[in-house]
């Protein structure tokens, strides 16, 4: 799998600063009747990429924090009482929209690495008046959770930007319950393109130099024991570079039921125990 040959840790610093200054930008650009400033990279990435029904049910500053390349809530297929984790949550808007469809008896959790889009975050959940929400400070190499605890896994173009992909890989399985999934919006690349190739398109912190090939991230995934891989391109965002869905299944193995939905008694036992209701 290749990836840049940068110094790492300055590479992700650079990451931490542009989306630290994202932050600032979203929680500082208010106007008296506008509310806050959107991010503005181009018509491939950002909140014009949800639908108007969604961008209109949360908070302003959620949707102008949006800075992904597709939408993976529309994808993962999320179901009443599940437990989702998006990675790199940003300023909150798949982890907000997530909650409303996983409702009160599931739980919505955002990991990010960035001081200043968790305080944002954390705002939102605040103005959302979302109860199933946690925010997690860490990185998407070492996810702060126990293994076999999440139902699926989200992430919308931020496995691009990791410096050790397979460490990503190797942490959404472990998370993952037997029969669990993951619906990632991720910037991918022609498999004939070279990292080199890749690097002339755009930076790594614009999420282009850093991006896998199609075959890269199958190998990447399957390494991590993924099975039911698909890898479907929706649009192009550089010459040769695509903002791709990325489904695939934690396998059951012997002894392993699929997760279920819960019951009213766990539901009513839920609401009162102490978790958010």
């Amino acid at each position: 799998m290749s990836d840049q040959a940068t110094d790492l840790p300055d590479l992700r610093e650079t990451v931490r600063r542009r989306y630290a200054a994202a932050a600032v930008q979203v929680t500082e650009g208010r106007t008296a009747c506008c509310g806050p400033q959107a991010v503005t990279i181009d018509e491939n990435f950002g909140s014009g990429l949800y639908a108007a029904h969604e961008r209109d049910a949360l908070p302003a500053a959620a949707v102008a924090a949006s800075l992904g390349c597709g939408n993976p809530t529309a994808v993962a297929d999320l179901h009443e009482g599940e437990r989702v984790l998006d990675l790199g949550s940003g300023g909150g808007i798949d982890v907000l929209l997530s909650a409303r469809r996983v409702g009160r008896t599931g739980r919505a959790y955002g990991l990010d690495m960035t001081e200043e889009m968790l305080a944002l975050a954390l705002a939102n959940q605040k103005k959302a008046g979302a109860v199933n929400v946690e925010f997690l400070k860490g990185t998407i190499e070492a996810i702060p959770l126990p293994a076999n605890t999440i139902d699926v896994v989200i992430s919308n173009c931020v496995i691009n930007l990791s410096t050790d992909k397979p460490a990503v890989f190797a942490e959404m399985f472990r998370v993952l319950a037997p029969g669990g999934r993951i619906g990632i919006s991720d910037v991918v690349a022609d498999d004939a393109l070279t990292s080199a190739q890749r690097a002339e398109r755009g930076d790594h912190v614009g999420c282009i130099a850093g991006a896998l090939s199609f075959a890269e991230y199958r190998e990447g995934l399957t390494t991590a024991g993924f099975t039911d891989i698909e890898l479907t391109p929706t649009h192009a965002v550089a010459d040769g570079m695509h903002s791709a869905i990325v489904r695939a299944t934690k396998p059951l193995t012997d002894g392993d039921e699929l997760p279920q939905a819960p019951t009213a008694e766990a539901e009513a036992e839920s609401c009162c125990g102490g978790s958010g209701c």
